[in-house]
């Protein structure tokens, strides 16, 4: 019976909350992958469908369930974008949202940069998924991770500085 409580509180909060996980997948696709032919819709629809799977999953409150959404948001679109590169044999680049340059990145670059962040802190890792894939903003995070706006503000720069670092030594 437990389990059928946990699929019922997931249901419920994708149904809550699909609408701002749709608002953060358009914002992603526009800003960081204009040349991905997938929808807003699609990528919020696939994001859903795979956090319906997650059926044993216990939801805390609606930030964890962003924090979990921009995880499987960013491996929808990572998934799109390798579709799109087997295909066209040429991937987009990203940009971040508060980027000064217009150089951009590969996104399976960054996505493998991540991976190592991952290894090395775990909690910066999360906070570029939830500010990159998700697009929350310094406050919003603080208020997910328990954090001060400063802390989060020094951890983002921190993670940009380390990820910069491994980019660029690609």
């Amino acid at each position: 019976m437990h389990l059928h409580n946990q699929i019922v509180e997931r249901d419920e909060m994708l149904t809550a909350l699909y609408g701002e996980l749709r608002i953060a997948a358009a914002r992603l696709l526009r800003r960081e992958a204009p040349n991905l032919t997938m929808q807003p819709t699609e990528l919020a629809n696939e994001a859903a469908i795979r956090l319906m799977k997650l059926e044993r999953m216990h939801w805390n409150n609606p930030q964890h369930f962003f924090a979990i959404g921009a995880r499987i948001m960013r491996q929808a679109m990572l998934d799109a974008i390798r579709k799109r590169r087997s295909l066209k044999r040429q991937a987009p680049t990203i940009l971040f949202a508060d980027d000064n340059d217009e150089t951009g990145v590969d996104v399976e670059a960054l996505d493998s940069a991540l991976e190592r962040l991952e290894a090395v802190s775990p909690e910066l890792a999360r906070i570029v998924e939830m500010r990159f894939f998700i697009g929350l903003g310094i406050e919003e995070i603080a208020v997910i991770t328990g954090n001060s706006e400063s802390t989060i503000k020094r951890r983002w720069k921190t993670a940009r500085l380390w990820l910069a670092s491994e980019l660029t030594a690609l």
